[in-house]
């Protein structure tokens, strides 16, 4: 009955007014049900009346829309787009509040984002549906994982969210082996179940600022971040230009006289780094530092006697 009730005031205030006989084919319910369900929202302090003759009809008072109407257009606009954006995650029972809430502000959501969390053979999707329902429902997950080297261990973690980052998705949670927060990066997270275990939230207070408490010291289980970052200087071939507005921030992009591109980046010195040098084959050159350079040549060499 109450979600009947809370109906039947969502369709009042986004069509103002309507038969009793509309009602009452819209709940599956007899015109005197209506009658009695607008008496019970009379006595409950809403004003709904009945109006009859040829323009009849249950409506409410239009002071009841105003002093409901506590957020501005724009910010009804940005409460339904947050909850697409929250539907697009896989939260398909908001579709109802979204739709109630469209009522209400006599609006419809505009689908802003579409969020696709398989991959193109349809695979990963059960994955991240695992780790949605873990993280919502606070339920430790166990995996088997692939550190940076290839090594695998066993992992039993408590699960806060999900994290994309530079193309990659990443599980930011509660890590029981190394008793700190961590980040695993999803393609490497193999085995994944959920455990009937609940856990709180003991591990994740927020700050002042609304962070978790250890998320500035978070970072990619197994990922190398020792020492400080260093300024690293590339020249690109201008064939590349495609990837190097993808690669770098534009601020680290300098266009020369010839079309060709001087990057300049600061990072920390690990194979993520020196991976992405590579990744760009002949068409990239290291200038500066030469420590980074002499490495360079050193992968370089290795690789060359892969095909000897």
């Amino acid at each position: 009955m109450l979600n009947r009730l809370l109906g039947i005031i969502y369709i009042l205030m986004n069509k103002g007014t309507v038969t009793a006989s509309e009602l009452a084919q819209r709940f599956e319910v007899s015109v005197r049900t209506i009658y009695r369900d607008v008496e019970a929202l009379s006595l409950s302090g809403i004003p709904v009346y009945a109006k009859k003759g040829k323009n009849g009809g249950i409506s409410l008072t239009e002071q009841f829309v105003l002093n409901k109407m506590l957020v501005s257009k724009e910010e009804q606009q940005q409460i339904l787009a947050a909850l697409t954006s929250i539907q697009e995650t896989g939260a398909q029972e908001e579709k109802e509040t979204l739709r109630k809430l469209g009522d209400f502000f006599k609006t419809d959501a505009y689908p802003w984002v579409s969020i696709d969390f398989s991959d193109w053979s349809g695979r990963s999707r059960e994955l991240f549906l695992q780790l949605r329902e873990a993280i919502l429902n606070k339920k430790v997950l166990q995996f088997d994982y692939y550190g940076q080297y290839g090594e695998m261990t066993s992992r039993t973690v408590e699960p806060l969210q999900l994290v994309f980052k530079d193309y990659t998705w990443y599980l930011k949670g509660f890590c029981s082996l190394r008793k700190d927060v961590r980040l695993f990066k999803v393609l490497r997270m193999k085995r994944v179940r959920i455990l009937q275990e609940v856990f709180g939230s003991s591990h994740f207070e927020e700050d002042e600022d609304g962070q978790c408490n250890k998320e500035k010291q978070s970072f990619e289980e197994g990922a190398n971040r020792k020492g400080r970052p260093v300024d690293i200087t590339l020249r690109i071939d201008s064939k590349e230009a495609y990837r190097v507005y993808d690669r770098f921030a534009e601020e680290e992009i300098e266009r020369l006289a010839n079309g060709d591109f001087q990057i300049r980046m600061n990072c920390f010195l690990d194979d993520w780094v020196y991976g992405l040098i590579l990744s760009f084959g002949p068409a990239a050159r290291v200038l500066e530092p030469y420590e980074v350079k002499e490495e360079m040549i050193k992968r370089i060499e290795r690789m060359k006697k892969r095909y000897e």
